[in-house]
């Protein structure tokens, strides 16, 4: 019994100990919640205006770089293109007739990103679709081209530029099935145009297959004689057809 007494008055004791306040030690008390102060959000930039008068000018501007360089003076067209995308920064079309003529001069890095602004103001305009594509292309970053070019068909299924411009890069990447659907949906799209025929026979040749490669070549030389002569292959760089396949057009042709 004593030994009883004596545990339970142990275990009281303990209790009195934990639950207990001594005074010596007090839980601080939390701290007053106060409301956090709100950051103030950048005020959103006003809407551009563009008078009747500055799009009379950015006109003017672009009419006189179109003709500079429909002479052959592609540097010299840059400037009044420029001028005119200061002046009407609204009209993308403005923005893909300088990106283009920047690509036409090698200026690629700024070709692109003339390009991509003008996508920023319309992700799903054609045209700048279209051009930064080729941008892309030429400049060997194929993943960007397919991408690019596959967003512009994805728009418009009878994209002849983005479908020829795909089959390029698809053989390029060494998928030579994906190049032969493109290039052939191409020539179906515009069969009077030489270009998508050569790309078709360099995807056939790709994948093995000589007679087909042959045969789009012939076709290519129905719709311009030019391309049985050897020296009319170099004019394909202005095409977007890279060196190597440029050689495998020539290799086509030889076996004829």
């Amino acid at each position: 019994m004593k030994r009883y007494l004596g545990g339970a008055i142990a275990l009281l004791s303990l209790t009195l100990i934990s639950c207990g306040s001594t005074g010596e030690e007090s839980v601080p008390e939390p701290s007053p919640v106060t409301e956090a102060t709100p950051i103030p959000l950048p005020s959103p930039e006003p809407p551009v205006v563009v008078t009747p008068e500055q799009r009379a000018e950015a006109a003017t501007l672009r009419q006189e770089g179109l003709a500079l360089r429909n002479q052959g003076d592609i540097e010299g067209a840059i400037a009044p293109l420029k001028a005119a995308v200061e002046l009407e920064s609204d009209n993308i079309s403005g923005y893909v007739l300088l990106g283009w003529t920047e690509h036409l001069a090698g200026q690629r890095t700024a070709a692109a990103e003339t390009l991509q602004d003008a996508l920023r103001q319309n992700p799903d305009d054609i045209p700048a679709l279209n051009a930064l594509g080729i941008v892309y292309l030429v400049d060997g970053a194929l993943e960007q081209a397919v991408e690019t070019h596959t967003r512009a068909v994805d728009l418009d299924q009878d994209n002849k530029i983005a479908h020829y411009n795909l089959s390029l890069a698809y053989q390029r990447l060494g998928d030579f099935d994906a190049a032969i659907a493109r290039a052939t949906r191409a020539t179906e799209l515009e069969p009077s145009n030489p270009h998508p025929w050569v790309a078709l026979a360099i995807a056939h040749a790709s994948a093995e297959e000589v007679e087909e490669a042959i045969a789009a070549y012939q076709q290519a030389i129905q719709v311009d004689g030019r391309y049985r002569d050897a020296s009319q292959l170099p004019f394909l760089e202005q095409a977007g057809f890279s060196a190597d396949q440029i050689e495998a057009a020539e290799a086509i042709r030889a076996q004829l």
